[in-house]
């Protein structure tokens, strides 16, 4: 037997074969099958998969059958498909399909829409702004009952809103006045930069004689570029999980979607889960940490930070025998598409 960190690149050669077959078969791999293909004896690769066993990327259901991969086996076998390489047609070819949508939000959901469709999973993209997002335009919109509508539009190509109701009816103009003061002078400015000038200006005694300060400052106060940094998150395809293979009990499986339908849930499995450096794939093989309906489940993603202040999530979530291949290729092309389309 070999011992720990001994095994050679013929035993990893047996190792994707057997992942391979039980991916595309679902059935336990015995040795003579592997021996089909490679042009071993079948006591040498019967060695090589008992040594597999022992290690821990092989396990063997019963004593008679042949083997299934492990968690480890299938971690193992992922990581030689990570240096897949760019085919630049069909980058391009997805760069076009998200750029035809102008918003992030419809970028972020043209693009797990595309996923789903290339892999046949669950797909996952996600945006998280951070605190240094910088301001593009703010719109005021006067609302009957005194009410207006406040939309903060970010360089991210983001937009938030907020109905406030003032006291005294504010004439279209004056809201005009307001808005370009504030998109003159702070149109982009990072926003943690205009909340301190901001609020050094309120401070200066000239405040008080400032009519359009004045009114500033009663927007301020009631949230204008108070943002909340929400992050967007898109899911699709949670019926491509039916029907799987993941001995599951109905319970579980009623688990498992209303665990994908917490935004929450969804985000916590991609901070735990995604923290390789900017545009490398990372794979997680069990994801049980995160529920345990989650355990025979695999995900495939990507981060990268864009200049406009969002960290940007692309997954996929799909069986441990998914065809890891495609879904690797689906993430790397998809997400490199959505940050070039974004930037």
């Amino acid at each position: 037997m070999n011992h720990l960190g001994s095994l050679t690149p013929r035993h990893f050669d047996v190792l994707r074969a057997v992942v391979q077959n039980y991916i595309e078969t679902g059935e336990p791999v015995a040795s003579r099958t592997i021996a089909r293909k490679y042009p071993m004896s079948p006591a040498s690769i019967r060695n090589m998969m008992a040594d597999l066993l022992e290690q821990g990327y092989l396990s063997q259901p019963h004593t008679s059958a042949g083997r299934v991969p492990t968690e480890r086996g299938y971690q193992s076998y992922v990581q030689t498909l990570l240096g897949s390489r760019i085919v630049q047609s069909e980058l391009d070819r997805l760069h076009v399909e998200i750029q035809k949508v102008a918003t992030v939000e419809g970028r972020m959901e043209r693009s797990s829409r595309l996923l789903t469709e290339i892999t046949r999973n669950f797909a996952i993209t996600a945006a998280i702004p951070n605190s240094t997002q910088t301001l593009d335009q703010v719109e005021l919109l006067a609302l009957p009952d005194r009410r207006i509508l406040m939309v903060v539009i970010t360089r991210d190509r983001m937009a938030r809103n907020k109905v406030i109701t003032v006291e005294d009816h504010i004439s279209p103009e004056e809201l005009a006045s307001i808005r370009n003061y504030i998109n003159y002078n702070f149109g982009g400015w990072a926003l943690p930069n205009i909340h301190r000038e901001l609020k050094r200006r309120f401070d200066l005694e000239s405040a008080a004689y400032d009519a359009i300060l004045k009114r500033v400052n009663l927007f301020y106060a009631k949230g204008l570029l108070d943002l909340g940094l929400m992050p967007e998150v898109h899911c699709q395809g949670a019926e491509n999980l039916i029907g799987l293979d993941l001995h599951l009990t109905r319970e579980r499986m009623r688990e498992l979607f209303r665990a994908l339908e917490e935004k929450k849930r969804v985000l916590q499995l991609l901070e735990r889960f995604l923290e390789q450096r900017d545009g490398e794939l990372a794979v997680q093989v069990g994801l049980s940490e995160v529920h345990p309906s989650m355990g025979e489940l695999s995900l495939i993603g990507v981060r990268f930070s864009l200049p406009n202040g969002l960290e940007t999530h692309v997954a996929v979530l799909g069986p441990m025998r998914m065809n890891y291949s495609r879904a690797v290729s689906a993430v790397l092309h998809v997400g490199q598409a959505f940050k070039s389309a974004t930037i």
